[in-house]
């Protein structure tokens, strides 16, 4: 029952990345390397991911703000397309306890702190986000929640956040998913794989599309930090 450990998780990753903005991959990775190698579980992720992302960004397409996406996304995709190539010369294991280790102290001060979350970040601090998510996308297909968190910085309303993080998603699932055909990664003998997948992440985000309006921009806030900090805990201990 192969086809079970692909639409199941992606029904769960369609429904967090309803709710949350982001974190479709990151479902995704807990479960696909059981079946492929890592580069492709990320490739084929992405891809899934794409049918939650279509979905949200036309919803949510009249609250996007171009300019806000378009010098985020060069230093993202720039990263990402170097991180990709460095899968086999890195110390993966490592590296993603790195990851875990900052995503369990950025959830737990943004739960805890007083800051505001709406003021926006300084320059470096962004730019850092940026850096980080891309360099991690390229190499396990997560680059969302640090993303999540700079236009969450943005946003005046869940529908403000959820537009432009998704809209950011859309264009690197086309830009990233380019960069592992022409490496040979993505394949066409993944596409069963892409397409169950597809199927269950759109059944999760139409369910998950039937909650967020009930939810106030602040418990959106909450099961965004919830969900990274979630997400640091299994880079550090999985």
């Amino acid at each position: 029952m192969t086809w079970l450990l692909v639409v199941l998780p992606a029904l769960l990753a369609g429904l967090v990345q309803g709710l949350t903005g982001f974190g479709a991959a990151i479902i995704m990775m807990i479960f696909l390397p059981q079946l492929l190698p890592i580069n492709q579980s990320a490739g084929v992720a992405g891809l899934i991911m794409f049918a939650s992302v279509v979905t949200m960004t036309l919803r949510y397409r009249h609250h996007i703000h171009i300019k806000r996406i378009i010098i985020p996304f060069i230093v993202y995709a720039s990263v990402a397309a170097w991180s990709v190539h460095l899968g086999q010369t890195l110390d993966v294991q490592l590296l993603r306890k790195l990851l875990g280790g900052l995503l369990v102290g950025l959830a737990v001060y943004f739960t805890f702190s007083r800051r505001e979350t709406t003021k926006r970040y300084p320059w470096w601090v962004a730019g850092m986000f940026m850096v980080v998510s891309g360099f991690f996308n390229g190499l396990f297909g997560i680059g969302g929640p640090l993303m999540a968190l700079y236009f969450l910085s943005l946003a005046k309303s869940t529908e403000d956040y959820i537009g432009n993080l998704q809209a950011f998603f859309l264009v690197d699932v086309f830009y990233i998913t380019t960069v592992r055909i022409i490496n040979g990664i993505v394949t066409v003998q993944l596409a069963p794989y892409i397409l169950i997948g597809m199927v269950g992440a759109f059944t999760g985000t139409a369910i998950a599309a039937r909650i967020l309006p009930k939810l106030p921009m602040a418990t959106v806030k909450q099961l965004i930090y919830i969900f990274i900090g979630m997400s640091g805990v299994y880079y550090l201990f999985f």
